[in-house]
């Protein structure tokens, strides 16, 4: 049996998927040659991206007035292209910090432009990172460019449970959903701009999924170099440079696994019980196990938790890397341990976890 792959990214992919990989590897479609050696813009490549396209629509129910494009750059690199490409004429952006990423992107959306990146809320001066602010606690303006937000925060183990709504008269949101994306059923049409690295519940890192709504590409300036351009990558198709050609295959296998499973409305359910079942299993350890975060907050995607004692945690990683349960160290910053359950994590691999959680606490407890 394989070990379990807690990380949180590059993260575990479904098992049939690298089966199917592993006989595509040498030969895909009697072609002859592997994904990896096919030209991106052969009739070949162009079917496999058009595919992927089509079921991260259905998957999603994505509007037809909305554009993807898969990009290269991971979703680092979108926290400033969003920036050169939807505030040009604006004198604002709102940000809202609630963890690790979003801070990450605060810090760098202004860095090519001279848009004033405003702190629209700050989820560790309100709430040491234990809570998230809701959006009636925003300071954002009409007049802003957009309001940019991470929805899950996969080091602090955040998560906006209920996705914020602004209003009518707000000005468009850009959603990083690198860490959930496809993890339970949104409306794509309550965002501008969604976006997210692929190496978590999409596939192996390399792709970045962006998702557009088509009246705000009409933002994009021409003193935007080409390559970070998005109104000129969906000119060209998602073509205007070589894509990650591997990437996308492999995204839309995972995705293809995912209508096999019964679609985003059947993993909301089994992400829900398996996070339950690890929280239950937290909360019901009498003070062992130790998690900070507020219920309604509590990321579904990444569990983070501790003893309270860093040589117990360090023994617990160690301990669980033998019995297979693998990556559960934390966050260097934080410490601990973190699980994190994405879409391709079975059930089974969180009750291995609980079960190994029991005995570790006998043993030590």
């Amino acid at each position: 049996m394989r070990p379990y792959n807690f990380s949180a990214g590059p993260a575990v992919l479904p098992e049939s998927v690298l089966r199917t990989a592993q006989q595509d590897m040498l030969d895909y479609n009697g072609t002859g040659f592997s994904v990896m050696e096919m030209s991106h813009r052969s009739d070949m490549f162009h079917s496999i991206l058009y595919h992927a396209e089509q079921d991260l629509r259905q998957l999603l129910a994505i509007p037809s007035n909305y554009k993807v494009l898969f990009l290269q750059g991971g979703a680092s690199a979108h926290f400033t292209q969003i920036a050169l490409n939807f505030a040009n004429g604006f004198k604002r952006i709102d940000s809202v910090v609630t963890g690790n990423w979003s801070g990450i992107a605060h810090s760098q959306m202004g860095k090519l432009s001279d848009v004033k990146v405003h702190l629209a809320a700050h989820g560790g001066d309100l709430y040491h990172y234990n809570d998230l602010p809701p959006a009636s606690q925003w300071d954002i303006s009409p007049d802003s460019a957009f309001v940019h937000y991470v929805i899950n925060e996969t080091v602090h183990g955040l998560q906006y449970r209920d996705i914020p709504q602004l209003g009518k008269d707000a000005p468009p949101v850009i959603c990083d959903m690198s860490s959930e994306i496809l993890s339970r059923r949104i409306n794509v049409a309550d965002f501008g701009v969604i976006y997210a690295g692929a190496q978590k519940n999409v596939g192996p890192s390399g792709a970045t999924i962006v998702i557009i709504r088509e009246d705000l590409l009409g933002r994009c300036s021409e003193r935007v170099p080409n390559v970070w351009n998005y109104q000129k990558h969906i000119e060209k198709d998602g073509m205007y440079n070589t894509p990650a050609t591997y990437p996308i295959y492999m995204a839309g296998l995972v995705f293809r696994w995912l209508q096999t499973q019964g679609g985003v409305a059947q993993m909301e359910k089994i992400n829900t019980l398996k996070a339950q079942t690890l929280y239950d299993a937290i909360d019901g350890s009498g003070g062992f196990y130790r998690n900070p975060i507020q219920p309604q907050a509590r990321s579904y995607m990444n569990v983070i938790f501790t003893t309270g004692d860093k040589t117990l945690d360090e023994r617990f990683i160690e301990q669980a890397a033998v019995r297979g349960l693998m990556f559960l160290r934390g966050y260097p910053v934080l410490g601990g341990m973190r699980a994190s359950i994405y879409n391709a994590m079975p059930l089974a691999g969180v009750e291995a976890l609980v079960a190994f959680m029991a005995g570790f606490q006998r043993r030590y407890g």
